[in-house]
């Protein structure tokens, strides 16, 4: 081999090993945007996660809990039935007035 042809070797060898490099350089960013993207994401999934617990808390602390829902609606019941009661005996009242009513206009 002469001269010429080695460096021409070298040559394709050289432009073969850079290309090479640079493809291995872009897979690397593409990996490295990626995790930076999956680092962004865990880290907002660990906020989201704090916030929620925060919230949790939050409601067991300040709103009503399953047994006293459970005691209001049974008062709320009595006294939705309270009515219903009185209410039936209003049309007995009402037939006693408008007997009374009738009875002295014939008269």
């Amino acid at each position: 081999m002469s001269g010429a042809e080695i460096m021409a070797v070298v040559g394709f060898m050289v432009m073969l090993a850079g290309a090479g490099w640079r493809v291995w350089a872009r897979v690397e960013a593409k990996v490295k945007v990626a995790e930076d993207r999956a680092d962004k994401v865990g880290e907002r999934a660990d906020k989201i996660a704090a916030d929620l617990a925060a919230h949790r808390l939050h409601v067991s602390e300040h709103f009503a809990t399953k047994a006293g829902l459970q005691e209001q609606t049974a008062q709320l019941l009595r006294a939705i039935e309270g009515v219903g009661n009185r209410i039936d005996g209003l049309h007995e009242r009402l037939d006693r007035a408008f007997e009374r009513t009738s009875r002295t206009t014939r008269n």
